[in-house]
């Protein structure tokens, strides 16, 4: 029975992938129209519950780690942490942020800084925004999205002992015997399907981003065969990491990923405007902390709600269409923490590290003024190298840049291939090379497909076309989990009473 179950999961799950590879390749004019009206109108009617369900998110994470519910652990009452908090950091980082930092932390600053929302662009307070923009997008919302499924997760995975499934997860809400059927299935599919497209749109932005970066450094062509060729070559690194399975090959590159980024942040701290970047980043979280609330439901009802689609709701989504894949990638790693200690790492750890990431390379491109941020926008992809050629090092610090990339890219990948292997596994923890290097292989043509098809913006909408029915996926997820919790919290008050 057990069999049948992960081929259908396994076998629905490619089909529905391959039939959308094959229609951004073959009709891509098409798929590009489609996509966009998709886009539009998720945008267009929806924004608002992006806002409310990310912000549910933060707020259920923060009163779950406080709840008299943080000190039940994820495992048994005597269980262990797999792995030290600085594996656990770098493997749960690398998975969760890798490719986007590096994409954004120059761009993202800088197009605020252009073009902020109802200012004068290139002012001082036009930089401030571009910061505080910046922080937001990338601080608690994220974090809080992933923790509050990989919390599921892990606690159903270890405590429970139920399937690393998604669907595992609505057992206390639906039954068991639901769960096994039509339901979870549908549910595993999209979660599937949602993490497929979410790794797609990362390795795709990273594709663009390396091949720009050999562009501006060495005068390698921007092209569609220079872009195949890099995916190709990635592909065969990370499905070798794969296939050496999490403690070699993840492991080891996370901690390689944390190395490269921290000599890459340290390096471009000195020789950057020093003194202007701690006061930026000091300032940024005062920002951040000061107008949370505001900027959680902030949507300019009567205003530029077309920014927001372009940014938040943008991201929103983004993070949303990653939260099956890093979310399970994160409870698989998570063997052993209390609840508190869970969600406080996951959580705040990452966010200070983004905080950090877009102080030093936000400020250094601001820092350049309005010509040099002009320039730097004209193409996401290269705004990195545009800004490092103007400090000192900047040729070397670019190619460490361009070496986390492919680092950062091999990372993203083989977790996701590991995550996929046990989706279409009844959630065995340890999934056959052959389901990861299928799923390898399908990932990466998925991630060509969509760059030859429309570049960028067909990366983000199929990123948000994925991430909405699964925004309910979570929901739902979250009121399963306090029903399980508020059960195991009386049954040890019971034993206790004994």
């Amino acid at each position: 029975m057990k069999v049948k179950q992960n081929n259908s999961v396994f076998l629905i799950s490619l089909i529905v992938v391959f039939a959308i590879v094959i229609w951004g390749l073959f009709l891509p004019a098409n798929f590009e129209q489609t996509a966009n009206d998709l886009f539009n109108f998720l945008v267009g009617n929806f924004g608002w519950f992006y806002l409310i369900s990310m912000f549910s998110f933060v707020a259920f994470a923060v009163w779950i780690a406080l709840s008299k519910y943080g000190k039940i652990k994820l495992g048994e009452d005597d269980s262990k942490p797999e792995y030290s908090y600085i594996s656990w950091f770098a493997m749960l980082f690398s998975a969760g942020m890798g490719i986007g930092l590096v994409f954004w932390g120059i761009a993202e600053p800088l197009n605020h800084f252009v073009a902020p929302l109802g200012m004068e662009g290139g002012t001082a307070e036009a930089a401030s925004f571009a910061m505080k923009k910046s922080f937001f997008h990338w601080g608690l919302h994220p974090w809080a999205n992933y923790s509050v499924l990989a919390l599921a997760l892990a606690y159903m995975q270890f405590r429970k002992g139920k399937p690393g499934l998604i669907s595992s997860v609505f057992i206390p809400l639906l039954g068991e015997e639901r769960v096994q059927g039509t339901i979870g299935k549908a549910i595993d599919i999209l979660a599937i399907f949602a993490t497929v497209a979410g790794v797609a749109t990362s390795l795709g932005l990273g594709t663009l981003q390396i091949n720009s970066g050999l562009n501006y450094m060495f005068g390698i062509p921007e092209s569609g065969l220079v872009q195949i060729i890099i995916v190709a070559i990635v592909t065969v690194l990370f499905m070798i990491s794969a296939i050496s399975g999490l403690d070699k090959g993840i492991k080891l590159l996370s901690n390689v990923n944390v190395t490269l980024a921290s000599i890459l942040v340290l390096l471009t701290l000195i020789v950057g405007p020093t003194l202007l970047i701690i006061n930026s980043l000091t300032e940024g979280i005062g920002m951040y902390l000061g107008e949370f609330i505001r900027d959680s439901f902030h949507i300019e009802a009567f205003g530029n709600g077309e920014w927001f689609g372009g940014w938040t709701i943008f991201y929103w989504a983004w993070w949303i269409a990653w939260a099956p894949f890093v979310g399970t990638f994160i409870a698989r790693i998570s063997k052993g923490r209390t609840i508190k200690e869970f969600v406080g790492g996951v959580l705040l750890a990452p966010t200070l590290a983004s905080f950090i990431w877009f102080a030093v390379f936000g400020s250094s491109a601001i820092n350049l003024g309005t010509e040099i941020a002009n320039e730097a926008i004209q193409s996401t992809p290269t705004a990195f190298f545009v800004i490092m050629n103007n400090y000192p090092l900047g040729g070397f610090i670019s190619i460490v840049a361009v070496t986390l990339l492919c680092t950062f890219f091999v990372t993203s990948a083989d977790s996701a291939t590991f995550v996929l292997g046990m989706m279409s596994s009844n959630g065995n923890l340890n999934p056959t090379n052959q389901k990861k290097l299928i799923w390898g292989a399908v990932q990466s043509a998925l991630a060509l497909a969509l760059m030859l098809a429309g570049g960028l913006g067909m990366l983000q909408t199929a990123s948000i076309a994925a991430a909405f029915p699964f925004a309910f996926v979570m929901i739902f997820a979250m009121v399963s989990l306090v029903i399980a919790l508020r059960a195991d919290y009386k049954n040890t008050l019971e034993e206790k009473t004994r």
